[in-house]
């Protein structure tokens, strides 16, 4: 018979801990008349969340079953997910070079061309745009096939049962063991943490759990359910090893646990433990929008990672909570996606490989900046490369 799940079995533990803090809010901290506080629940936002933390626990049987199908090498689906990447790269290349051509009178450039100052003619319908249109299509389908058939590759490379299967270290039970796959993990977690800050294409999984403008306990369940089709250190290095599988699921049960208490402003400090533990107040910080407390405080028990390797920065200011451009939405479908549609959106837009493959790894910060790049002067008619008779038909 299979271990029942350490978080689903504390989730009567959770129900009744928003519970207290929503007494506790409105009964020994009222708000003054008119008052909105970030701490004090919505309904529409506290819905929102909880409507993601099922879905998280949902998608593990439908990412998992996915992921080990989409394998390249492994199954038909994986090999048709490989051959759709290679066409559409093909074809976005071929795209990609006619384009080039019809800028340059029907030449490539020489090598070494800078591009022209000179601003570019207009056209609408052309040839140009039914280019731009195919090779839009293709680089997403490129790109995102390529992710996941990655994405796959390493979950099934780096699950603990293989990793432990093949490690030289004979698996010993017992307490050491089993701290150590606790500190362990809380080691893993910082460095995949700070990464889904850093690099778009995980930020585009975790920034659900940092998309509501509210923060209680309700807000850590807001969780996300693509966790299958990313890269990150694998957890799975602890059973290579020697620690046993079921400590390795402990420890991840343990360390979810541990960061629901600290989703809230009910309590401001636990004094000299706020040097050792991560705690309401340090995490306080990590959700804020402010440009002093983007990327920082990623640890997940201990907040010892973030100054060892210098990420921490203490609660200060008054946090404003959310996005730095907040999404305005309660839709989970929204909350789940959005990231997603605004990395294909750039891809789809985006001119070279170079920027293709930035938008899904490069930081989030980047992308934006690059957006803008790209975008055509507020008020100014899109421009195209070069001016075309419009397609017959």
């Amino acid at each position: 018979m299979a271990r029942p799940d350490l978080t689903v079995l504390a989730i009567p533990a959770f129900v009744g801990a928003m519970g207290a803090e929503y007494w506790w809010m409105h009964h020994k901290r009222p708000a003054a008349p008119d008052e909105d506080r970030p701490g004090d629940y919505e309904l529409n936002d506290t819905i929102a969340s909880l409507s993601m933390g099922i879905g998280s626990l949902i998608a593990p049987f439908v990412t998992g079953p996915l992921v080990r199908r989409l394998a390249p090498g492994s199954t038909r689906a994986g090999t048709a997910l490989m051959a759709v990447g290679a066409a559409a790269a093909v074809v976005t290349t071929v795209g990609d070079v006619l384009r080039q051509r019809r800028a340059h009178g029907g030449e490539l450039p020489e090598a070494g061309t800078l591009p022209s100052d000179a601003p570019q003619p207009t056209t609408v319908n052309s040839r140009v745009d039914a280019l731009g249109l195919m090779t839009s299509g293709s680089a997403v389908a490129a790109v995102g096939s390529t992710a996941v058939a990655a994405a796959s590759v390493w979950a099934l490379q780096t699950s603990a049962t293989r990793l432990a299967a093949i490690s030289p270290f004979r698996q010993r039970k017992g307490a050491v063991p089993y701290l150590l796959a606790i500190a362990g993990w809380d080691f893993i977690y910082y460095w995949n943490h700070r990464t889904a800050h850093e690099s778009r294409w995980m930020w585009a999984v975790h920034v659900v759990h940092h998309s509501s403008e509210r923060y209680n306990l309700s807000t850590a369940l807001r969780q996300p359910v693509a966790d299958g089709f990313t890269l990150s250190a694998p957890y799975g290095v602890l059973a290579l090893l020697g620690i046993p599988p079921r400590y390795i699921e402990d420890a991840r049960a343990l360390n979810l646990i541990y960061q629901f208490w600290i989703h809230t402003e009910a309590v401001r400090s636990i004094g000299w433990l706020e040097k050792v533990l991560n705690t309401p107040s340090h995490h306080r910080a990590h959700h804020g929008s402010q440009r002093q407390y983007l990327d920082i405080n990623h640890g997940s028990i201990l907040i010892l990672w973030d100054k060892l390797f210098g990420t921490f920065e203490p609660e200060d200011e008054r946090v404003r909570y959310g996005l730095t451009r907040n999404i305005d939405t309660f839709n989970p479908a929204v909350i789940a996606t959005h990231e997603w549609r605004d990395i294909a959106k750039d891809i789809a837009t985006a001119p070279t490989w170079s920027d293709r493959f930035g938008f899904l790894l490069r930081g989030p910060g980047w992308a934006y900046e690059r957006r803008e790049q790209l975008a055509p002067p507020s008020g100014a008619p899109v421009a195209a490369e070069h001016v075309s008779e419009p397609v017959a038909g």
